[in-house]
């Protein structure tokens, strides 16, 4: 008889059993990682260049900064704080962390595949926005179109193969938008608080209404990267480094892009410079510059873009490497860049409040459940549950009708004013897990089985003499 132990075989999919946590050696400090990943994402200028559309003109630049304060403390402490801990204490990405919430099985589908879905929305958002630019930076419209094609491809192919040999490039192409906004910045802050909204649109508008617009859509725009802080924070070493990195990389940096923007706006519209009509940041330093040095910033905003279009395809396609191992990647990654192609040349993409919106809706109550799931289980990660967990799938659904109810792609007669979308979302999210937790709804935790020492090496053979 075989004395030696036999290891029971696990129910949990291969995917859950064959992850390996970061270990420690391989984490670096927050300043290297985490607040430099996040910075680049709020350094986007598809971020902050039209930040200001649906806020300074009813409630004025007091307001519309409240709600840029406010809506970069929530991103940082609800949206972010809890799964960036989550990567951080278990070293798992964020496919496997999410089954305590939706299940060894459903966790492919919620967040795992839904998040390399719409990471091709943001790469038709990017392709979009960033032709645009180029085209007017070239000065040739007509190259609209075919920027976006090649623009998506590349990113796509990048993203799938290659996305390393874009990593030095990256770090220092951020120092074009941040310069953009020095300037800016240098050019009209000193007219910005002398900005007073039209009295007609002023008359329509209210303080708090501005105030949870602006809220709105910078959650919108973050609820994606708030739930990837599990994968982010992977390679943090302690909770210091999940704090800081959040505050720096997320809380400051939305405060510094977003704030420079309105500011920027607001001062080119006191000083007589642009009119109300004008929306975006860029619009306004295109009558200070100079043809050359404005073209010059078309273009080099979209090249710093670039790497932030490979990073979105990058997560897709290991979304569906792991979703979808028997596809193909290449017929997988394939189809969603084509999506994201149509999605950029008919300019659906360029809607930003209404995809921001269903961002958020979308993730809004994932975030919001894992954030319970969490606390239920006190502060820790409860590890897989077994098939679709209801509690969480409840709780997203619910959340999701909440939270896409005022989205302007949904027929008028479905619409209804819910206030501040993907914050409501998240809440809603939050409350139903809890109360189907405490139903008791929750499918049963399966543990992680214990994987087997490495194997000794042998001692090296003596040296011959």
């Amino acid at each position: 008889m075989n004395n030696q132990e036999k290891q029971p075989v696990s129910s949990l999919p291969s995917y859950i059993t064959s992850a390996s946590p970061n270990p420690l050696d391989k984490r670096a400090p927050w300043y290297k990682t985490t607040a430099q990943t996040y910075a680049g994402v709020f350094l986007w200028f598809v971020f902050w260049d039209s930040i200001s559309k649906h806020s300074l003109s009813t409630g004025g630049l007091a307001a519309t900064l409240v709600g840029i304060v406010l809506g970069a403390v929530i991103c940082h402490y609800l949206f972010y704080l809890v799964p960036g801990l989550l990567g951080m204490r278990t070293g798992l990405p964020l496919y496997i962390v999410g089954t305590s919430t939706f299940g060894a099985v459903g966790g492919l589908l919620m967040p795992g595949f839904l998040m390399g879905v719409l990471q091709f929305g943001w790469l038709g958002v990017n392709a979009c926005i960033s032709s645009l630019a180029l085209a007017k930076g070239l000065g040739a419209p007509g190259l609209f179109m075919p920027l976006c094609i090649i623009f998506a491809l590349a990113a796509a192919f990048v993203g799938l193969k290659g996305i390393q040999y874009v990593a030095r490039v990256a770090t220092y192409l951020p120092v074009i938008p941040l310069a953009v906004l020095v300037i800016g910045l240098v050019m009209f802050a000193g007219s910005a608080f002398d900005y007073q909204p039209d009295a007609t649109a002023g008359a329509s508008g209210s303080t708090l209404n501005t105030v949870l617009i602006m809220v709105g859509i910078i959650v919108g725009f973050f609820a994606t990267a708030g739930a990837a802080g599990v994968d982010i924070c992977m390679s943090n070493r302690n909770e210091k480094d999940v704090s800081l990195g959040g505050i720096f990389g997320i809380l400051i940096a939305i405060v510094v892009t977003a704030g420079i923007s309105v500011i920027v706006v607001a001062g080119a519209r006191a000083a007589g410079v642009v009119d109300s009509s004008v929306i975006n940041m860029t619009d306004a330093l295109e009558k200070k510059l100079s043809p050359a040095l404005y073209a010059a910033m078309m273009i080099g905003l979209p090249l710093a873009a670039f790497p932030g279009a490979c990073f979105s395809s990058f997560i897709a396609a290991n979304s569906f490497k792991t979703t979808l191992p028997k596809v193909n990647p290449f017929i997988s990654v394939g189809i969603g860049a084509v999506v994201s192609i149509l999605l950029a040349v008919t300019k659906v993409a360029s809607d930003l409040a209404n995809v921001f919106g269903l961002i958020g809706a979308s993730f809004g109550p994932i975030v919001g459940a894992m954030v319970v799931d969490y606390l239920l289980c006190r502060s820790r990660w409860a590890g897989p549950r077994a098939g679709f967990n209801p509690a969480g799938w409840i709780a997203w659904l619910l959340g999701f009708i909440v939270g896409i109810l005022p989205n302007e792609m949904l027929p008028v007669s479905l619409r209804v004013n819910v206030p501040c979308a993907p914050v409501a979302a998240f809440v809603v999210g939050a409350i139903v897990y809890f109360l189907c937790a405490k139903l008791g709804l929750q499918s049963q935790v399966t543990p992680l089985p214990a994987k087997p020492p490495e194997p000794a090496q042998p001692p090296p053979a003596p040296a011959a003499k």
